[in-house]
């Protein structure tokens, strides 16, 4: 296709998005399976007007799910509900590290000895596919600042942090594969990639967090006041965070997760924000004790809640490009028993086994559990760690198999999750 045929494409569907916004969250369908109908419809499958070879245009692809990452990430930190308590974030907390272990444990396990894949490989694959993704099912993920659903909270930030607890397991993959650019593994890879990799992205993300909401307060109260860009300033703190994170060996998405959430923790304590019943702060300022005290009864934005919709925009439109392009690199014709067989493990097995065992002594409901086991979607993490490996020095045979199996698996989670969210919020969570 041409550079004009891509601009009225990507153009079309954003008006149709936008047009019909009401129409398909009343459908039994998410946004995300209309782009991947339109790319199915125009790529290899049927018209065969579009491809996209994630092989030669993996360093590209690359960098534009690293992106579409790094600001749903960010949106997500931003929703997290304030203030921090380790009792509501036990759920996720474990989901992200003890389920997202047994899952790549699991789906390694499978990839070892049903598809005969070499064990490096197999680890791969499970660090791939493990981080889970709800951007791709807008009905449960968060849906603005101060939704205090548990279920939509429990998914939104696990996929927040999973996305970087993953990636000690596609390095792990890779080093046992001998990929010179994975580093060691064994004692090397358990205390710098995993604990470091953990422990300094999170100090990095909050220090950065609670200091860009500081200065940015102290700007808006004192005299002169001073005006402030918050879509830069969300921009350039998801940059120089990562930027940061990564020259420090750590995790540069944990981190862009942990700044959004410090930010938007720092800035509604310095508002002073009422608390509602369930002792979490309400966005309203014009209540809060800063505005009360104020001469105007108004208190100063916050970067958080300027920059989230700008983000939002952004994370749409990274999500319609990404979803098409996935609907342009796979051909039906080309699916076969390996990349139904490891959904179907993947769904059916590997992550609900993976959530109850994780979730066992916690104060979550069995309702709970089995809509957070069923609610694993994959998709912008998983294309990202694929081609991340890919552009590693992934042999040639494995990484055709695994981008095979991969791209399959969230084809068939984008249409299996989305197509069965609605009806399954709507009856076995629809809230009183």
């Amino acid at each position: 296709m041409s550079t004009n045929q891509w601009f009225l494409l990507v153009g079309c569907l954003m008006l149709a998005r936008g047009l019909a916004a009401t129409t398909i969250s009343r459908s039994p369908f998410t946004s995300a399976i209309v782009y991947l109908g339109v790319g199915i419809l125009l790529g290899p499958t049927l018209l065969n007007i579009f491809g996209f070879d994630p092989k030669r245009e993996s360093a590209l692809l690359e960098i534009m799910a690293q992106i579409a990452l790094l600001i749903s990430l960010f949106s997500a930190g931003i929703k997290m509900p304030v203030p921090f308590k380790l009792k509501r974030w036990d759920a996720p907390l474990r989901l992200a590290w003890i389920s997202m272990t047994l899952t790549v444990a699991l789906v390694a396990l499978f990839g070892y000895y049903v598809l005969q894949l070499p064990a490096g490989a197999a680890v791969l694959l499970g660090g791939i596919l493990a981080p889970t993704d709800p951007v791709l099912a807008t009905d449960v993920q968060v849906r603005h600042a101060g939704d205090k659903d548990q279920l939509r909270f429990t998914l939104t930030c696990e996929a927040g942090m999973n996305d970087g607890s993953a990636f000690p397991f596609v390095l792990l993959g890779l080093g046992m594969l001998g990929l010179p650019e994975a580093g060691g593994h064994h004692l090397h890879w358990l205390l710098v990639d995993v604990l470091w990799g953990t422990i300094g992205a999170i100090l990095v993300g909050v220090a950065a967090g609670a200091g860009v909401a500081r200065l940015g307060w102290q700007l808006r109260i004192v005299e002169p006041k001073h005006e402030i860009m918050d879509d830069l300033v969300g921009l350039g703190m998801i940059g120089v965070v990562y930027g940061v994170a990564s020259l420090c060996k750590t995790s540069g998405f944990l981190a862009v997760f942990f700044a959004a959430v410090a930010l938007r923790q720092t800035e509604l304590i310095l508002a002073g924000a009422p608390k509602d019943r369930h002792g979490l702060m309400e966005p309203d300022t014009a209540k809060s004790e800063v505005a009360q005290a104020s001469e105007t009864h108004e208190a100063p934005q916050v970067v958080s809640t300027e920059a989230l919709a700008f983000k939002e925009h952004l994370e749409r439109l990274s999500e319609l490009t990404l979803v098409l392009l996935l609907g342009g690199m796979i051909s039906l014709r080309q699916m076969d028993w390996q990349a139904v067989g490891t959904a179907a493990f993947l769904f059916l097995v590997a992550r609900p086994l993976s959530v109850f065992a994780g979730l066992a002594g916690s104060a979550t409901s069995m309702r709970m559990r089995a809509m957070t086991g069923w609610f694993g979607v994959r998709g912008i993490g998983s294309i990202f760690y694929l081609m991340f490996a890919v552009e590693a020095g992934l042999p040639a045979a494995l990484a055709e198999q695994l981008t095979r199996i991969a791209l399959f698996v969230v084809m068939l989670s984008i249409l299996v999750h989305g197509f069965s969210v609605k009806p399954l919020m709507d009856t076995l969570w629809r809230r009183t």
